[in-house]
């Protein structure tokens, strides 16, 4: 059984969903690096060495976890720890119609042209849609794929607009082979 799994990929390619349903799952916790990257939720950033303290705390804490989102670049003293890396990759734009989606459920009319948040939600965007062909300097495909080429866990790769259900089948399946 893989123990410690990490599920990374561009915002808005599920690694939070996933992460969630296979806590519920397999007998795992289920932790997000939002959660340490963030002070105050997409505003405020936490400071590194606070964000890899707190983390570090958690990850002891038990002997089998699922870490969604993204440690690349702040976070690398992490990338000994981990028995599997998923990365997940949708098409850019299928990736950002739920983007634009999301940005509405959470925030309603404040991110229309007028709104409170319509800027903030605007640079977010405009940030999400370099992943796939940005270079090293942004959180993009080609930063990952630099990450994982170092890592020495093996790495499952869905690519493609699945289900939750149907990612959740295929790390199964990985995870049954490889025992």
């Amino acid at each position: 059984m893989m123990n410690k799994i990490h599920i990374i990929g561009a915002s808005g390619s599920g690694t939070s969903t996933l992460g969630k349903a296979l806590a519920e799952v397999l007998p795992h916790d289920s932790l997000d690096t939002d959660d340490y990257y963030w002070i105050s939720k997409f505003t405020e950033q936490r400071p590194v060495p606070e964000r890899i303290e707190m983390l570090k705390k958690d990850l002891s804490h038990s002997e089998q976890w699922i870490l969604s989102g993204a440690t690349v670049g702040w976070g690398n003293c992490f990338a000994s720890y981990f028995d599997l890396v998923i990365f997940l990759w949708i098409p850019p734009e299928v990736r950002l119609e739920r983007l634009q989606k999301r940005e509405i459920e959470r925030y309603g009319g404040e991110v229309l042209p007028g709104g409170e948040k319509y800027e903030q939600s605007q640079t977010f965007l405009k940030w999400a849609t370099l992943y796939d062909h940005a270079g090293l300097e942004v959180r993009s495909k080609a930063l990952h794929e630099q990450w994982m080429d170092k890592l020495s866990c093996p790495i499952l790769r869905i690519e493609g607009d699945y289900s939750v259900e149907k990612c959740l089948a295929m790390v199964k399946e990985y995870l049954s082979t490889d025992s």
